[in-house]
């Protein structure tokens, strides 16, 4: 029975997660720290507590994230790219546009059956349209971010944002508060504003349905909602495990394959 685990360490949250035979057995998803290794031995440690396994049980394990070169107990590290294409496959088979908005960046990955990625473009030159944004513009409305994506179901009038630009965008938040506007309503546009933003890249790559979200951002209903009438096309809800862990989960599933071609 092989053990294995992927580590994705991100900007602003790190996840692991360890599969026996390709079954999740333990996951965590934590708030990263300022250093990628420690990030990435606090989010391993509790994946593998919830496991019930320790790190000298792993036979192989697969780093991703931008700190992915930073972890010291990984047997690789793979890009997130890749890592996001094929947890997004094993979520959902299907898929075969994926769309994976990070702390830092937003990408739109076109995939193969098997979850090989033919085709990609990112945004990491803005805020605008990452998780970043979402994380600023709930600091201002005073509000939790797991409480944002409620706000498109609740605001009955959406404010529209001149710009999606996420410094004049927080000015435009505060203009609107101070002048009465329900929090909700605002809310409900900053979703809106936020797909708008990704939709230019997903129908930049040419949209092939199935489509899905991974990421946090995937579990904001609002932002989701406001993407698929955006590009006119429903998107697939990730039910077979937790969307955030979607990059940990495909560096998991390449540390199996990877451990398999190497006892080989």
């Amino acid at each position: 029975m092989s053990i294995v685990a992927g580590c994705d360490v991100g900007s602003l949250t790190s996840k692991a997660v360890i599969m026996k035979n390709t079954r999740i057995v333990g996951s965590a998803i934590i708030k990263s720290k300022v250093k990628p290794q420690e990030s990435a031995e606090k989010a391993m440690g509790d994946a593998l507590s919830s496991a019930g396994l320790r790190l000298e049980d792993l036979q192989y394990c697969v780093g991703t994230g931008y700190g992915r070169k930073k972890i010291s107990f990984v047997d690789e590290a793979i890009s997130e790219i890749s890592c996001h294409g094929k947890g997004a496959n094993w979520l959902i088979p299907a898929v075969r546009t994926a769309v994976d908005i990070g702390g830092q960046d937003c990408k739109a990955i076109k995939l193969d059956g098997r979850g090989k990625v033919e085709k990609f473009i990112a945004n990491d030159k803005c805020a605008s349209g990452t998780g970043r944004f979402l994380e600023v513009m709930a600091g201002v409305l005073g509000i939790d971010l797991t409480e944002l994506g409620a706000c498109s179901s609740k605001g009955r009038s959406p404010v529209t944002f001149a710009s999606t630009c996420t410094v004049w965008a927080q000015a435009d938040a505060i203009k609107l508060l101070n002048s009465g506007t329900p929090f909700e309503e605002i809310g409900a546009g900053i979703n809106t504003a936020m797909a708008s933003r990704v939709a230019i890249l997903v129908n930049s790559i040419g949209i092939e349905p199935e489509i899905c979200m991974t990421g946090g951002v995937a579990k904001n209903a609002g932002v989701k909602d406001a993407l698929e009438k955006i590009i006119g096309h429903r998107i697939k809800t990730a039910r077979k495990a937790d969307p955030q862990l979607a990059g940990a989960i495909g560096a998991a599933l390449f540390a199996s394959e990877n451990m398999n071609g190497r006892d080989s």
